[in-house]
This record gives structure tokens, sequence and C-alpha cells, in this order.
């Protein structure tokens, strides 16, 4: 089961990342977010930030609506998300070990292409091989 520390960890570990101070985690490579707490909006309440479940860049809505077919006990979405490259994922549905993997490629996808190969070619990875 992964944290909000997890994430922070794996996050943090990962080359020219930087953490934007928020009340929950908010992570962005090159100014572009690729994983973060989910400020849930409810009607007529206060927005509230959910540290168990992380906003996570996808890439594309073909990823996107894999991932939530595939495992909506893991992956879900909300209002304002539709159109969106972004699940929600509830981090206690994943073990350490996927989540290094999903925060990995979220970051892929978001980071500059040189420092994406650079990362790549230092983990012994291509660009075609999962992260």
């Amino acid at each position: 089961m992964a944290d909000a520390e997890d994430v922070r960890r794996l996050a943090l570990a990962l080359p020219e990342v930087e953490e934007i101070d928020s009340e929950g985690f908010d992570f962005r490579v090159a100014g572009k977010g690729f994983i973060w707490s989910y400020p849930e909006r409810s009607p007529g309440q206060p927005r509230r930030i959910r540290t168990d479940i992380a906003v996570l860049y996808v890439g594309d809505e073909a990823e996107k609506q894999a991932l939530l077919l595939g495992e909506p006990e893991t992956f879900f979405t909300a209002p304002g998300y539709g159109k969106m490259p972004l699940v929600l994922l509830r981090l206690a549905q994943v073990d350490r070990m996927r989540l290094e993997e999903l925060v990995t490629d979220a970051w892929r996808m978001r980071a500059p292409g040189p420092l994406a190969a650079q990362f790549s070619e230092a983990s012994g990875l291509s660009d075609a091989d999962p992260a």
C-alpha cells in the first residue's frame, strides 16, 4: 500500500523535479505537473486536499481509458477532468513498485525530450520501453 510519502520520495528521486509548496504534494518537471494531490471539490463545501488520492498525468485519452476501464478500483475520474489526460489514483490500491512505475512514466511524458532520453539511457531503458 502506497502513501503520500512514497509519492514524494519517488518523485524527488527523478531528475530536475521541483516540489511546489502546497497543502499536499505537487511535483513538476520543466514547469509541467506530473503528479499532485487531488483537490476534491464538493458542492457547497470548501475544497479539500486529498493526499490519499493523486492526480496523475497519463499522456493521452487511450491510456486514460485503459486505466479507468481496466482497474476501476484503482483509477477513476471526476468532474472537471473529463477531457484532460489525467486520472485519479487511489494510493492505497497500489504497492510501492507499481507507484514507482506510474510516477516514472508520468515524469517521462512531461520531461523535456533530451532529459527523458538521458534518464532512459542511464536507467538502461529505451524510449520504447515502459519505465
